[in-house]
């Protein structure tokens, strides 16, 4: 049988099991609005571990890091894993218990618009409405990362046009998100959980042998500048067209490694504020079924999260041993671990090692989608514009929404040169910098205010744009990771305004107090 059919049937059966999961959990699911966006608060322990990492990591940590570390080494991808890896463990640690005792005080909240709205006992929905819209903004690019993801994997594996690919993936990625909802999600993200894990570990394993060995692998990247270091940067020699030369003895060149230096660490590091403030993740929080069952949580989203990162990083640094001259641009280099997957394992194996691509791709974007059509549904809609809507209008509108998100990411993820990682962390910055200081004030300051509250979200999101498109272009200190300053401004603005405006009603202080103490009934 064709190596291409074996692998397409592997992933068609991969992609029925998913399927079938949506449809065991769509009776639950539509029951209502809540069981449909948050699963009715029904998670368990493994289920809220595994699919919060799942729908956090997306096909940026098969694609995208390893093609990082594959491009120019070990350190960029290495300090982002390992800031990402902290960010994990102080969200699960300080967050998640505060932020599931303190939505079900802020009236039940099933949505984050509606958590930050509740907090703070606002009547006009000003914060709903903002929280909604920034929800839809990043959570659209960040779909469009996935759908990037999909034509990628799909192109290289059959040899078909990118974009079409591309509209296969995202249609059905929204079939499946529009039957099951949130729990059908989780549950499937938990399934993906587990191949994507398989998959990375069964590639490190197999591409250590054909390598001939872990120290053949780190004498290939000693050889090359800055390629192997912590504190320094591997520099592709690129033609005008972006692609890497190549010596007439087939290797790859590289220049002189370039310095890398303590900004530019705190500046990778801070992927793990990002943690603070990304929906898919926060959810799960609100949605396990005991605030006890956090801890066992957080220790089994950690294990999955230090494995899964190392591995992802080590097979670039693999991938650029055994296949030194496969991929010579940066967009390209995303595709080693597909690359190594057909050449090192049987069709029928590759195409279920494929389906981890999938898995994450599918375990991402569905998550987002959802997130942000119930952003528009529940809390733009019903929340603001027909507060007397029916959960049947709701559910209605949400599909519609998920729809015509779908086609803007489709529309945004067309150029077949996108690179996954860049798409992804300027999404990650907007959720980070928006959401992630107000959601620590709002859970560990009594002070913060409405309008303290406003203030940052604005304030947080403006800077992730101002920087990413004018400042970094300075170079210099300039170049850092937009979300870390775009953090720290938001954090100033909570803090300034909340200071310079009424405090906060009885009310809320007394939510806040309630919640410190722990007398919140679950």
């Amino acid at each position: 049988m064709n190596a291409t059919i074996q692998i397409f049937i592997s992933m068609v059966i991969y992609m029925a099991a998913v399927i079938l999961i949506g449809v065991v959990y769509a009776k639950r699911a539509n029951k209502n609005s809540e069981a449909y966006f948050l699963g009715g608060r029904s998670l368990g322990p493994w289920v809220t571990a595994m699919s919060a990492e799942a729908s956090d990591m997306s096909g940026w940590l098969l694609m995208g890091l390893p093609g990082v570390a594959y491009w120019c080494g070990l350190a960029d991808a290495a300090w982002t894993a390992i800031g990402l890896a902290i960010g994990t463990y102080f969200n699960w640690l300080i967050v998640s218990k505060r932020l599931r005792r303190y939505s079900v005080r802020a009236n039940n909240s099933i949505t984050l618009p509606e958590f930050f709205s509740n907090r703070f006992r606002e009547k006009k929905g000003h914060i709903m409405f903002l929280a909604g819209a920034f929800i839809l903004i990043f959570f659209t690019v960040y779909a469009a990362s996935c759908f990037v993801t999909c034509g990628k994997l799909f192109s290289t594996l059959f040899g078909a046009p990118y974009q079409l690919m591309l509209v296969v993936g995202a249609i059905f990625v929204l079939l499946y998100t529009i039957l099951g909802g949130f729990l059908a999600e989780s549950v499937s993200d938990f399934m993906q959980a587990i191949v994507m894990i398989t998959a990375l570990t069964m590639i490190v394993i197999i591409g250590v042998v054909e390598a001939g060995g872990f120290g053949a692998i780190v004498e290939n990247a000693k050889s090359i500048p800055g390629f192997l270091e912590f504190f320094g940067l591997a520099t592709p020699e690129l033609d005008a067209n972006g692609q890497q030369l190549v010596s007439e003895a087939g290797k790859p060149l590289f220049g002189a490694a370039s310095d890398y230096g303590l900004l530019t660490i705190c500046s990778m590091m801070a992927w793990g504020l990002g943690y603070f403030g990304m929906p898919q993740v926060l959810l799960r929080f609100m949605a396990i079924r005991k605030e006890s069952e956090l801890k066992q949580s957080r220790r089994i989203a950690m294990v999955w999260v230090v494995i899964s990162l190392a591995v992802a990083v080590f097979i670039g640094i693999i991938g650029r041993h055994v296949f030194p001259t496969a991929h010579l641009t940066k967009s390209a280099a995303e595709n080693i671990f597909i690359t190594m997957s057909e050449s090192f394992l049987p069709p029928l194996l590759a195409g279920f090692v494929m389906a981890g691509i999938l898995a994450a791709t599918i375990s991402s974007s569905d998550s987002y989608l959802l997130i942000a059509a119930s952003a528009f549904s529940k809390n733009i809609f019903q929340g603001i514009f027909k507060k007397n809507a029916t959960d049947k209008q709701v559910m209605t509108v949400s599909r519609i929404t998920l729809l015509v998100l779908a086609a803007i990411g489709i529309v945004i993820a067309l150029d077949e040169k996108s690179v996954i990682f860049e798409i992804v962390s300027f999404a990650w910055a907007g959720f980070g910098a928006t959401f992630g200081p107000i959601m620590i004030f709002s859970l560990f300051w009594k002070r913060v205010n409405k309008p303290g509250a406003i203030a940052g979200m604005i304030g947080g999101a403006a800077m992730v744009f101002f920087w990413k498109l004018v400042l970094s272009r300075l170079g210099g200190v300039f170049a850092i990771y937009e979300l870390l300053p775009a953090f720290i401004f938001s954090s100033i603005l909570i803090v300034v305004v909340s200071l310079l405006t009424k405090a906060p009603s009885k009310e809320i202080e007394e939510d806040f107090e309630a919640v410190r103490a722990g007398t919140v009934t679950e």
